[in-house]
C-alpha cells in the first residue's frame, strides 16, 4: 500500500501557511491534515470551514479533514464545498454513524472513521467496508505535543488483520506523537497514512518531510 505523509497544519506557521504548504508538497507529502475542534467534543477550539475554503485550489495536496466535533453530519456539505477530499469523523461523536458516513459519500468525499485511544477497535467491525480510511488516535484528541500511546500499535495490528481477513486494503491513518524516531514502528504495525505536526513544522520543514518520505520508501 502507498505510504503517505499528512502534515498537520495545527503546527504550521499561519503567517506563511502558503509557503509551508508548497514546501510540504515539493518535499514529498501527499496529504494536508486539517484538525477541526469545536470546544465541545474536545476542549480546544481550532479553525474551520473559512480557513479550508481560503486554501482551496492553492495546493495539489489532498485535503484530509479530521472533525473533532459533535454531530459532524451537520457540516458535511459545508466542508465538501470548502474543498475537503477526505472527511474523518469520530465514532464517539455521531448519534448515527452509518447515516453520517452515507452523507459524506453523498457529498462526494471519501469517508474516514476514527476512534479515541480508550475506544476498542471492535466498534469498527460493522463499518469495515463502509469507509475509505480508518484513523487510530495515538494520543487523546484535542491538543498537540502529547506522547505516543504504545498500546496504539496493537490496535493498528488488530485493525489491519480485520481488514485483511475481509480482503480490504483500506488506509489506516495514525495521528499523535509520531516523529522520525518512531514512525517505522507505526508503519510496521500496519499503518500507511502518517499524521505529523511538530515533527514536520519544527526546524527545517523540507528536510523533515524528505526524511519521513525516505523512511517510508526504505521500509517498503
Amino acid at each position: 500500500m502507498e505510504r503517505i505523509l499528512a502534515p498537520s497544519i495545527l503546527s504550521a506557521d499561519f503567517k506563511v501557511l502558503g509557503e509551508q504548504m508548497e514546501l510540504c508538497e515539493k518535499s514529498g507529502a501527499k496529504y494536508l491534515h486539517f484538525d477541526v475542534m469545536d470546544g465541545m467534543f474536545v476542549k480546544n477550539l481550532s479553525f474551520g470551514v473559512p480557513v479550508l475554503a481560503s486554501i482551496q485550489g492553492h495546493t495539489g495536496l489532498v485535503m484530509d479533514v479530521h472533525l473533532m466535533i459533535e454531530e459532524p453530519i451537520r457540516y458535511a456539505e459545508a466542508f465538501a464545498n470548502a474543498g475537503a477530499d477526505i472527511l474523518t469523523v469520530h465514532y464517539e461523536a455521531c448519534e448515527n454513524l452509518q447515516e453520517t458516513v452515507d452523507k459524506i459519500h453523498a457529498c462526494g468525499m471519501k469517508a474516514g472513521i476514527t476512534i479515541k485511544p480508550d475506544t476498542p477497535v471492535d466498534v469498527l467491525m460493522p463499518y469495515l467496508d463502509q469507509a475509505e480510511m480508518f484513523l487510530i488516535m495515538s494520543v487523546e484528541p484535542g491538543k498537540g505535543g502529547q506522547k505516543f500511546i504504545p498500546e496504539s500499535l496493537e490496535k493498528i495490528r488488530t485493525l489491519r488483520a480485520l481488514l485483511e481477513e475481509r480482503g480490504l486494503h483500506t488506509d489506516i491513518e495514525v495521528d499523535g506523537g509520531i516523529g522520525l524516531d518512531n514512525v517505522k514502528t507505526v508503519l510496521d504495525a500496519g499503518a500507511n497514512v502518517i499524521v505529523a505536526g511538530s515533527a514536520v513544522f519544527k526546524g527545517d520543514l523540507s528536510e523533515n518531510v524528505s526524511e519521513f518520505v525516505r523512511i517510508f520508501e526504505e521500509d517498503e
